[in-house]
């Protein structure tokens, strides 16, 4: 692979790594450009595992030795000649807006997105993100589904990007292995779910919406098939139509006064709870 020192921020070359903390910015053009940036060297590896593309990668100069033991796992994929550049931590910082440290960012090819078929072919356990615009949560919620039983994620039009930096950091790479695709017409698509033979579940506070909800520990101990649970944004939670519109409405049994849990937390509790439920 051909290695590049580079001595100023402004090398045209590394483009796609400039302003790398604009949110508002990176969620617009990463899409639109095809691509997406993954930070640190096992989220690099991981996503290579997954046949995912490298474009180029970016470290600081003191990380090239221990990176050269990954590099050429690189090159055996067969992806051609990828530019690998160092530089400073300060030029690096000036650069992306903020202090790598994490080994290694680079720039992969977003892979194409997968059919609505593809992912709920033979799924039965399916989480619906309702327009959850914490990268954070989204994250945190594909970590949680891989380790706990889910088969595929939908998320909605307005759902922050899966394959967002951040979001695929705190996933560690589940972003990569949980089949995921965005769900078009939302909320209109809960039928198109139930179309499909899945009960469809909102998960959400006591006494939330018009139907009465039900708790966790005795929606999970009922006969279920397959199972679209729905998580809604954080602060206002599901929409009314969402709720109105659900098979079930669920909740988690909480005391202390506490109404409510993160969404991230609360999914995964719910995922736990549901594993053995068939």
């Amino acid at each position: 692979m051909p290695i590049h020192s580079i001595s100023t921020a402004g090398d045209p070359r590394l483009l796609a790594y400039r302003g790398l903390t604009d949110v508002a910015l990176r969620r617009k053009s990463e899409p639109e450009n095809g691509v997406y940036i993954a930070e640190s060297a096992k989220i690099i590896e991981r996503a290579v595992a997954c046949g995912h593309t490298p474009v180029s990668i970016l470290m600081a100069d003191n990380w090239l030795a221990k990176m050269r033991i990954l590099l050429p796992g690189i090159s055996d994929n067969d992806f051609g000649n990828i530019d690998v550049f160092t530089g400073s931590h300060t030029i690096l910082e000036e650069l992306t807006g903020f202090h790598v440290h994490r080994g290694a960012l680079a720039e992969m090819t977003r892979p194409a997105p997968l059919s609505l078929d593809s992912v709920l072919d033979g799924a039965r356990r399916v989480v619906v993100l309702e327009d959850i615009v914490d990268h954070t949560n989204v994250g945190a919620i594909f970590r949680a589904a891989a380790g706990l039983g889910i088969d595929a994620i939908l998320i909605t039009p307005k759902c922050a990007d899966p394959l967002y930096r951040r979001s695929i950091r705190v996933s560690m790479g589940a972003v990569f292995t949980v089949p995921w695709t965005r769900i078009p017409q939302w909320p209109a698509s809960i039928d198109l779910l139930k179309g499909r033979g899945f009960t469809t579940v909102a998960i959400s506070p006591q006494n939330i919406g018009s139907q009465e909800s039900q708790d966790l520990r005795e929606f999970a101990a009922g006969p279920l098939d397959r199972v679209a649970l729905i998580l809604g944004t954080e602060g206002e939670g599901l929409s009314a139509a969402s709720l109105e519109t659900c098979d079930h409405s669920v909740h988690i049994p909480m005391s202390n006064a506490i109404s409510s849990l993160n969404v991230a937390s609360a999914a995964a509790v719910v995922f736990w709870a549901l594993q053995g439920s068939h």
